[in-house]
């Protein structure tokens, strides 16, 4: 993506699916400090992915912008301290 930072999402919900609106993103799994390995995943043309740590089925939403998701909560931006 050549529009800025990559978008980070995680899923501290344990949710099954969670719709995003990248096909190109990073997983972390949960909120840190739980979180796993932060992976990059591109879907590319497919509609849905599965996180291969933490089975999390993200599905691509074209009506969200690339670092939107549902639920909102999941879409993650790291803090500085």
């Amino acid at each position: 993506m050549a529009t800025g930072a990559t978008p980070h999402f995680q899923n501290q919900m344990g949710l099954p699916v969670i719709e995003v609106g990248a096909r190109e993103f990073m997983c972390i799994g949960a909120l840190p400090p739980f979180d796993h390995p932060h992976i990059f995943i591109d879907m590319g043309s497919e509609t849905e992915t599965v996180c291969p740590y933490c089975s999390t089925l993200y599905r691509h939403n074209p009506k969200l912008r690339a670092d939107e998701s549902i639920p909102a909560q999941a879409a993650w931006a790291h803090q500085a301290a």
